[in-house]
C-alpha cells in the first residue's frame, strides 16, 4: 500500500522560504512519478511540479525559478524547496504518486495522495 506523509508546512512572510518533505513507502520510485500539487482556498487542486523515475522534472510556470523538487532515494523522501514565496502560493500542498508513464497533470492522474500540509504566505 502506497503511503505518503507530508511535513514542513507553516506560515511565512512574502519573500520567505519553506521546505516541504514527503516520506513515501509502498512504491517503487524507479517506476512511479512523484509530484507536488496544491489547492488554494476555494480553488481546484493543481500540479506544481513533478519528478520522473529518471529524475527529470517539470515545473508549473508560476513556480519555475522559485521552487525546486528533489528526492533522497535512500531515505525515500521527496522535497520541495520553496523560495521567494508570494501570498498567492498560499495553499494546502499535497504529495502525490502516479504510475502512468508521464508527468501527472491532473488530479485524475494520481493514484495515491498524502494528507497535505498547509502553507500560508502573508504580505
Amino acid at each position: 500500500q502506497v503511503q505518503l506523509v507530508e511535513s514542513g508546512g507553516g506560515s511565512v512572510q512574502a519573500g520567505g522560504s519553506l521546505t516541504l518533505s514527503c516520506a513515501y513507502s509502498g512504491l517503487d520510485d524507479s517506476e512511479f512519478w512523484l509530484a507536488w500539487f496544491r489547492q488554494p482556498p476555494g480553488e481546484e487542486r493543481e500540479r506544481v511540479v513533478c519528478i520522473a523515475p529518471g529524475d527529470s522534472t517539470t515545473y508549473d510556470h508560476s513556480v519555475r525559478g522559485r521552487f525546486t523538487i528533489s528526492r533522497d532515494r535512500g531515505k525515500k523522501t521527496l522535497y520541495l524547496q520553496m523560495g521567494s514565496l508570494k501570498p498567492e502560493d498560499t495553499a494546502m500542498y499535497y504529495c502525490a504518486a502516479a504510475n502512468i508513464g508521464f508527468c501527472p497533470l491532473s488530479p485524475a492522474n494520481i493514484g495515491a495522495w498524502g494528507r497535505g500540509t498547509q502553507v500560508t504566505v502573508s504580505s
